[in-house]
């Protein structure tokens, strides 16, 4: 999942290399803590979220394989 979040937002976002994705791992839960540059958080979020609205579902289809509710976090 880790990487599948990379590679979408490395092309979103200006500064891919500043990207900092931390997993935590509960029961039955993967939790993403996303962190981007400040100019780039508005490009990952999206007008009225959109695109992280998209980056949660692209991830919670995904998620089918591992059999864990994925929740994307978006760290400012």
């Amino acid at each position: 999942m880790r990487e599948l979040l990379q590679r979408i937002v490395e092309a979103l976002v200006d500064n891919p290399k500043e990207i900092e994705i931390k997993e935590l791992t509960g029961e039955g839960t993967l939790i993403l803590e996303l962190a981007v540059k400040p100019e780039d958080t508005g490009k990952v979020i999206g007008r009225e979220g959109q695109t992280a609205r998209a980056i949660r579902t692209i991830l919670n289809a995904a998620s089918g394989k591992i059999k864990k509710k994925v929740i994307l976090e978006i760290l400012e």
